[in-house]
C-alpha cells in the first residue's frame, strides 16, 4: 500500500564537495523494506526511493536497484540490523546532464550505475515501508575507494574462473543471479584450474546465504553439467550447506556434517599420497570409484574480544572422501569452521 511509505529527503543535494552520505540500519521492524538512493528535490514522500523518475535506489529487503521504476533489478546483497548501507556521486561529469551513483555495504562498493541529473541537483533519500523501521543517517560520511586495497581488485580474480553460469564474480565475491525458482535454476562457478598437489585446498565463506543456503562445495570433472550442484550428477563430489550432507554423484546425499550459515568458512581439499603424480595437469577420471568414510571431527572456532587478543580455539568438523585411481588413493578431505563474535 502506497500510503504507508515513509521518505526523508535531505534540504541539500549532493555536490562535489559532499558526494556521498550513509545509513545505518538500527531496526529493520516487521520487513525490513528500507530504500536508501537519490531523488529529485520536490520528490513524492508517499513512494520508495527509486520508484519514481529521476530518482535510484539500492533496497535493503531484496538486493535490488530501483532506476526511476517500481520493478527493480538484482544488484547486491540484501542488508539488515547493523548493516551500512553507502550512496554516493562521481561528481565530475554532473555537468553533462548525468552522473554515476555508487552504492557501498558496509564500507564496500556493491555497484553503480549512470543517471541524468536535474537542475536542481540529486538528493539523499531515505524510504521505510514497515512498522518498526529504524535507521541512522550519516550525511556527512567519507568514502575513499583507495582505503580498501581489496576494492582496487574488483576485477583482478575473474580469470580464476574456467566457467560462469548464473553466477557473477566481483573480486573474491560470487553471487547468485540466477531466478531460483525450479531445480534446474543452479548456478555452476567452476575453477579455470583443477586442485594439484601443490594447491590442494580452497576455501568458500558464506556472505549471505539467501533464502535457503542452497550452497554447495566440492569438486567436479572439467565438463560438470552447468545446471546441476556439485555433487549430484556422476563425476563429482560436494558437501551441502543447507542440509550438511555429502552428494557423490547422486541425487541423493548421506548425513555428513554440520549445516552452515551466515559467516561460516567451508573448505575442500585433497590429501594426495607422497608419491602420487597428476595425470595432465590434474585431470581425475576415474570419479565413480570414489568412497566415503567419517573421519575426526572437527570445528574451529575463532574468537574475538573487544579487538583486543585473538584467542583461538581449533577442534575440526572435517570428513574424508577416499578416491581410487589406478591403484593410487587420494583422500578428499572436507572441513568447517564457525567464528563467534562477542
Amino acid at each position: 500500500i502506497l500510503q504507508e511509505v515513509g521518505c526523508y529527503v535531505a534540504g541539500h543535494p549532493l555536490s562535489k564537495g559532499n558526494c556521498y552520505f550513509e545509513v545505518t540500519i538500527v531496526d529493520t521492524g516487521v520487513r525490513g523494506t528500507i530504500a536508501v538512493g537519490l531523488v529529485p528535490k520536490f520528490y513524492r514522500l508517499d513512494h520508495q526511493p527509486g520508484w519514481l523518475p529521476y530518482s535510484v535506489a539500492y533496497h535493503a529487503d531484496n538486493g535490488k536497484l530501483y532506476n526511476g521504476n517500481p520493478v527493480g533489478q538484482q544488484f547486491g546483497p540484501k542488508c539488515v540490523r547493523g548493516d551500512r548501507i553507502g550512496c554516493g556521486i562521481h561528481s565530475e561529469n554532473v555537468e553533462a546532464g548525468f552522473t554515476t551513483v555508487f552504492f557501498t555495504k558496509n564500507g564496500k562498493e556493491v555497484g553503480s550505475v549512470e543517471v541524468p541529473v536535474l537542475a536542481e541537483g540529486l538528493f539523499p533519500a531515505v524510504g521505510m515501508h514497515s512498522m518498526g523501521e529504524e535507521v541512522k543517517v550519516d550525511l556527512q560520511a567519507e568514502w575513499f575507494l583507495e582505503e580498501d586495497d581489496s576494492m582496487m581488485m574488483v576485477d583482478s580474480h575473474e580469470d580464476d574462473w574456467g566457467r560462469l553460469y548464473d553466477v557473477r564474480v566481483s573480486g573474491t565475491l560470487l553471487e547468485y543471479v540466477g531466478k531460483g525458482k525450479s531445480i534446474m535454476d543452479v548456478g555452476l562457478a567452476q575453477a579455470r584450474q583443477p586442485l594439484t598437489t601443490r594447491c590442494h585446498y580452497y576455501e568458500v565463506e558464506i556472505v549471505d546465504a539467501g533464502e535457503k543456503c542452497y550452497i554447495a562445495l566440492g569438486l567436479a570433472r572439467r565438463d560438470y553439467p552447468k545446471n546441476r550442484h556439485p555433487g549430484w550428477s556422476r563425476g563429482s563430489v560436494a558437501y551441502h550447506a543447507d542440509d550438511g550432507k555429502i552428494f557423490h554423484g547422486s541425487g541423493v546425499g548421506d548425513a555428513f556434517g554440520p549445516r552452515c550459515f551466515k559467516g561460516d568458512i567451508m573448505g575442500c581439499g585433497i590429501m594426495f599420497p607422497r608419491d602420487y603424480i597428476l595425470d595432465r595437469e590434474g585431470d581425475v577420471d576415474d570419479w565413480d570409484r570414489l568412497e566415503v568414510r567419517p573421519a575426526h571431527a572437527a570445528i574451529q572456532n575463532v574468537l574475538y574480544l573487544n579487538d583486543e587478543e585473538e584467542e583461538e580455539e581449533e577442534e575440526e568438523d572435517a570428513e574424508e572422501v577416499e578416491q581410487e585411481q589406478e591403484g593410487r588413493k587420494v583422500t578428499v578431505r572436507k572441513t568447517f569452521k564457525h567464528r563467534t563474535y562477542v
